[in-house]
This record gives C-alpha cells, sequence and structure tokens, in this order.
C-alpha cells in the first residue's frame, strides 16, 4: 500500500490531484494528502480567500469551473455587483456568489478561532473529496511582487490585475520565516512512500511550499522517493505565467531548467526523480547528469484519464 504526498497549487495542481485519486484508486492505495500552496491567499472586503486550496477543494469535490479554471460551476455574481456599486473590492477580481458563501463560512470559522489546517478540514467534510488536504502552514504569508521601479503589490494583483506584464524583480511572503509547517504536514511526508510534486509554478505555487521552514528539510530527509513532473512542454508553459516567474529568478523556461532548480536530494535539493514531456525528451540526459532519474511520458492532462497516467507514471518512477 502506497503512502502518497503531494506538493499542489493552482489549477495544474488541481488537475493532477485528479488524476492522482484515480491512479491511486485503481491501485487499491490510500488516498493521498495533498500539500497545498497557501502564498496566494489574500484578505478581500473582510473575507479570507484561498485560491488554491478552493481549486483543489472544488475540483476533487468535482463541482469546479471547468471552462474558466476557477471558481465554482454555474455561479453567479450578484454579490459581486453590489460590492462594486459600493465602491468596495476590487473590480478586475470576480467572487461569485457561491464562492463568497465558502468565503464567508471560512472567515466565520477562523474568527472563532479556528486555525486553517482545522477550517479545511471542516471545509473538506461537506464532499468525498477522496484525498486529505493540508495547507502548507497555519501562518499568514500571502506573496508580495516587487516590479521594476520598486512597487510591491499584493500577488492576486499583479497576477490577475495586470496579467504578469510589469516586470517582476522579486517574489516574497513576508513573515515565511517564523511561519511553520501546519500540523500533519511533515509527519505525512516522513511517513509517505512516494512524493509527488505537482506540476504547478515552481515560483509561486511550489516556491512558497518550499520555503516554509521545515519542509525542504523533511523531503530531504524522508525515506520516500520524491518525483516532480515538469510544467514545462516543449520550451513553454502549459498555463498561466510561469515563465515570467521563472525569468525573475534567473531561471530559464525549460523542463531541464526547472529539475535543476529543484536540485537533485543527493546534492541538498529535493528531486530524486524528474517526468519531462515527450516533446522533451532531450533533457532526460541533462536531468540525468544532475543525479535525477529523468523519463519522458506524455504530460498533456487533457482529462482524467490523462491525468492518472501522468500520475501513474509519477508513482512508478
Amino acid at each position: 500500500m502506497t503512502r502518497t504526498v503531494v506538493l499542489a497549487g493552482g489549477v495544474g495542481g488541481a488537475k493532477f490531484s485528479l488524476g492522482v485519486r484515480e491512479a491511486l484508486a485503481r491501485r487499491g492505495d490510500p488516498p493521498a494528502t495533498i500539500v497545498v500552496n497557501t502564498g496566494d491567499d489574500l484578505w478581500l472586503t473582510g473575507v479570507r480567500l484561498q485560491p488554491d486550496v478552493d481549486s483543489i477543494l472544488y475540483a476533487l469535490a468535482g463541482v469546479n469551473d471547468r471552462e474558466r479554471g476557477w471558481g465554482r460551476a454555474g455561479d453567479s455574481e450578484r454579490v459581486h455587483e453590489e460590492i462594486q456599486a459600493w465602491g468596495a473590492g476590487w473590480p478586475w477580481f470576480t467572487l461569485g456568489d457561491l464562492d463568497l458563501g465558502l468565503h464567508v463560512a471560512r472567515t466565520g470559522w477562523l474568527r472563532d478561532g479556528l486555525t486553517p489546517t482545522e477550517v479545511i478540514e471542516r471545509m473538506s467534510r461537506r464532499w468525498d473529496l477522496g484525498a486529505r488536504l493540508l495547507p502548507m502552514t497555519d501562518a499568514e504569508v500571502d506573496t508580495v511582487v516587487t516590479v521594476a521601479g520598486g512597487e510591491r503589490l499584493h500577488f492576486q494583483e499583479w497576477w490577475t490585475r495586470h496579467r504578469a506584464t510589469l516586470a517582476p524583480i522579486a517574489f516574497e511572503n513576508p513573515g515565511i520565516e517564523a511561519a511553520r509547517p501546519a500540523s500533519g504536514v511533515v509527519e505525512a511526508i516522513a511517513d509517505a512512500d512516494v512524493v509527488l510534486v505537482a506540476p504547478s509554478n515552481p515560483v509561486v505555487s511550489i516556491g512558497p511550499i518550499l520555503t516554509v521552514p521545515g519542509i525542504r528539510e523533511a523531503l530531504r530527509e524522508t525515506s520516500a522517493a520524491v518525483v516532480g513532473v515538469s510544467p514545462i512542454i516543449d520550451g513553454r508553459v502549459v498555463r498561466g505565467m510561469a515563465d515570467v516567474c521563472l525569468t525573475a529568478i534567473g531561471v530559464e523556461t525549460s523542463a531541464a531548467a526547472v529539475a535543476a532548480h529543484y536540485g537533485a536530494r543527493r546534492d541538498g535539493g529535493i528531486l530524486d526523480a524528474w517526468l519531462v514531456a515527450e516533446e522533451d525528451a532531450a533533457a532526460t540526459a541533462p536531468v540525468a547528469a544532475l543525479g535525477i532519474r529523468c523519463a519522458a511520458v506524455p504530460l498533456w492532462m487533457r482529462d482524467v484519464e490523462h491525468s492518472a497516467a501522468i500520475a501513474a507514471a509519477a508513482l512508478s518512477a
């Protein structure tokens, strides 16, 4: 019985989590523990938003909006329109009515004294998710982007309003050096047989998880194999603006470069193995030279079946 931990965030993380759930079910293995990025969380109009947590929650529950890639399917926006009529909130950051229902519930539980871990556990009771969700930390460590000229923006403003068109200089998570892994995260990694790094944005989705003190160390010390899946296919990002983020930290937009960014465990990095797309088969030798086992497989997550095949390949790597 394979005990599996997934590090994930964003739409790529949500799709991959669906594939992992399916692959594990077919093998008869226990449900995965998914450690979710909370670096893009924020307070807006008095409620606490956790975009990556919600994307993965909605996807596993089967209620996500697959066309937009975020939010609830069939949602309406009456409350958002009313908030805008009062001149509050961000007009470019749409919150659906069903989505707001979750945000209000979450905020109430937080105000009552529950931790984010406890809130997510309570949220997870509504649907049969087939996985355990954990935040990377219970601390508030929102991502701040410094752009050319020195202006500092919340990640969501830079990402959603400006569509990453403002050249970033740095990505920071203020307070993260004092944060601790959420309850159960280090234990899950220590007890795992395999840890999978989802094909999420390496800088703003996986990066904050690895920056929480104690998580990178847990990955280096676990007896589990740590296997990553490339978010880059044929030299291009699949979705979003990860290429802009990678350029800002001096990493080339390529499967081999992202593997090198994560690094081999033998040299103080986190990876034992790395999956690249068939289109990037030429990267297998350079990645192997880093001390990371590498295989080229189909990586397009067109549907759950394709995602499950990718997850199965990662589990076997």
